[in-house]
């Protein structure tokens, strides 16, 4: 007997239904039926659900919902200038994903979130004058041959950038990996300490894998985030849905339950 898709796919199917909004559609649904059934609790249900929804698509959200996970602090420009002085550190930006081909330019490209990290990235590395690396393979649900993120990101940073990057470690499949792979190389190479560029909601659990394996090897790890909001307050705006608020919902809930889970 056959099914439509492996483990992989099950474990995907498992976290549609854990991310926002399935978990709200459902609570509507039920509150729903509830109603329809002239059952106790109905309405409350298929409001609260709805209610739920609409918040988990907003601005107003992601920035609580981060703040509630442990918002990292910002790398001010004038702690960056500080270490310009300093010759024993490297830019380590880690992958967010790419797209394999793109059409537009016949391909291989980095997708947004990874595209912002090794912005920031080639920024920090120019300010301080510190060396950059990246680190990124195939992913675990990969089922073939296919070029790394490393590879991509690498071509992306000398031909968009001019800046070549000193590391680029492409086998790692998970931020675990990501740590264990990259911070040998960079201390046989003399690195102290690391600016890690990922992004804000990413990095506590980026923080705790690279810290665990950078104690051993005798290195800092310094957190360089990317991603933060402005300091200020809400507008209007934050409190309608928008595809960066529903985004970033969903970023810091995925986040949560990856660290939860031992990720």
């Amino acid at each position: 007997m056959s099914f439509p898709f492996d483990y992989s796919g099950f474990k995907t199917l498992l976290l549609v239904l854990a991310l926002p909004p399935a978990p709200m559609l459902l609570l509507a649904a039920w509150g729903g039926w509830r109603l329809k059934q002239a059952r106790r609790g109905g309405g409350s249900l298929l409001a609260l659900g709805l209610v739920l929804g609409w918040l988990s698509t907003t601005e107003v959200a992601g920035e609580a919902l981060s703040h509630l996970a442990g918002q990292p602090p910002l790398l001010t420009p004038a702690q960056v200038d500080a270490l310009k002085e300093q010759r024993d550190g490297a830019v380590l930006v880690l992958g967010g994903g790419v797209r394999r081909q793109a059409p537009e330019y016949g391909m291989g490209r980095p997708k947004a979130i990874t595209a912002e990290r090794l912005a920031y990235g080639v920024w920090l590395a120019r300010r301080t004058g510190w060396p950059l690396g990246f680190t990124g393979g195939i992913g675990w649900t990969a089922r073939e041959l296919q070029q790394s993120e490393a590879s991509i990101v690498s071509r992306v940073a000398q031909e968009d950038f001019g800046l070549p990057l000193r590391w680029a470690e492409d086998r790692s499949r998970d931020t675990r990996e990501n740590a264990a792979n990259t911070l040998p190389l960079l201390a046989q190479d003399g690195v102290r300490q690391v600016l890690l560029v990922t992004h804000e909601e990413h990095m506590a659990r980026a923080l705790r894998a690279f810290e665990a394996q950078a104690a051993p090897l005798g290195l800092r790890i310094v957190a360089a985030p990317v991603g933060l909001r402005a300091a200020g307050p809400m507008s209007w705006d934050d409190w309608c849905p928008s595809h960066s608020g529903f985004e970033r919902v969903r970023y810091v809930v995925y986040e949560a339950m990856a660290r939860a889970g031992g990720r």
